[in-house]
């Protein structure tokens, strides 16, 4: 069945049954409710200072045009004003003074007229504001930020994928006193809330010399208890018999493990990857209490530095935000036919 034979299918044989009345309203309002704000978002990021702060906001990026007046330096901004006769008409504004504006006809810049400021209209057109973008890379040490955040996010998945894999290994094919109980304590600090462990952590840190480090931020949060819990229910699933086998060909384990067991733990691990990416990416208490210098911070940090008490430039920072959407996005799109299979087989055993 095809993609849209499956959207177009319904349960009335002639017409729309009301249960697909009710199926497609409920999804409509669904898909609504969740990708809406992200759609505002993006489309807020392409617009100008002005528009952010103009009220009532506007979905698309409208800003005022503005039109070259011969005797002025800048461009003028455009007002539609009704004439003596009723007829609209577009002025340039050149100044404003209280309630009154001077405006002109960018035809006759001689000729000026003063107009109520009620009585004027903007002209507005769509302007996609791309500099938002562009700048931040000119004016900011953004790509600092982005190439910390990527390699924090990228060598931490890795090394979750390695460890938590190599404990799950351990754990679901190897029989050893106190294994159970070995299990049943990394399952019980999921019940340890990360904040409770803040100070420890941070002195650990500080004495091994990793403080203003990357490494700082990625070696902490490598091995999760969530990790170890997916992957082993997985590893169960394996055959005990193609173990065996490797063993009677005298493979090594690290051979049984490399070339047997991660091949086929390949959806849980992206399962793992998925959630590693999430964690990492989005992580901000871990890097707070880490990294102190701005030339260490990640995105998120950055985010919340570029906010000032008094004045915060929201069109760079909207932007900044739609850039931290994207890998998570990706990898999201990238990795998702993995999601269903690697969790429903983790829980088969």
């Amino acid at each position: 069945m095809s993609i849209w034979q499956f959207l177009t299918a319904t349960r009335g044989r002639r017409g729309l049954h009301w249960t697909d009345t009710a199926s497609y309203a409920y999804l409509v309002l669904g898909l609504f409710t969740m990708f809406a704000p992200v759609l505002w978002l993006v489309m807020s990021s392409f617009k100008t200072e002005a528009a952010i702060g103009k009220f009532p906001p506007t979905f698309l990026p409208y800003s005022q045009k503005t039109v070259q007046v011969e005797g002025h330096d800048k461009p003028l901004p455009l007002f539609t004003v009704k004439d003596e006769q009723g007829q609209p008409r577009q002025l340039a504004q050149v100044r404003r003074i209280g309630i009154m504006a001077t405006l002109v006809d960018p035809a006759e810049p001689a000729k000026e007229i003063q107009v109520n400021i009620k009585e004027r209209t903007p002209v507005e057109e769509i302007t996609w504001a791309t500099s938002n973008y562009t700048d931040l890379f000119g004016k900011f040490t953004f790509g600092k930020y982005l190439w910390n955040s990527v390699f924090i996010t990228v060598v931490a998945t890795l090394l979750t994928l390695l460890f938590n894999s190599m404990a799950a290994f351990a754990l679901s094919k190897y029989r050893f006193t106190g294994q159970k109980a070995v299990f049943l304590l990394i399952i019980a600090t999921l019940m340890i809330p990360p904040t409770i462990i803040l100070v420890p952590v941070f002195l650990v840190i500080n004495s091994t010399g990793l403080l203003n480090t990357l490494w700082g931020v990625i070696l902490p949060a490598v091995a999760t208890p969530t990790g170890v819990f997916l992957l082993r229910q997985y590893m169960l699933t394996i055959p005990d018999e193609l173990i065996e086998a490797a063993r009677m060909d005298h493979a090594s384990e690290w051979r049984i493990y490399w070339r047997i067991v991660l091949p086929l733990s390949a959806p849980a691990l992206a399962v793992l990857a998925i959630f590693s990416v999430m964690w990492r990416w989005n992580d901000f208490l871990l890097p707070l209490i880490v990294l102190s210098k701005s030339e260490f911070f990640t995105l998120q940090l950055a985010l919340n530095s570029f906010q000032g008490e008094l004045n915060t430039q929201w069109h760079y920072l909207l932007a900044m935000t739609v850039i931290t959407l994207l890998p998570v996005t990706a990898v999201f799109a990238f990795l998702q036919r993995y999601i269903t299979t690697g969790i429903a087989s983790a829980g088969v055993k």
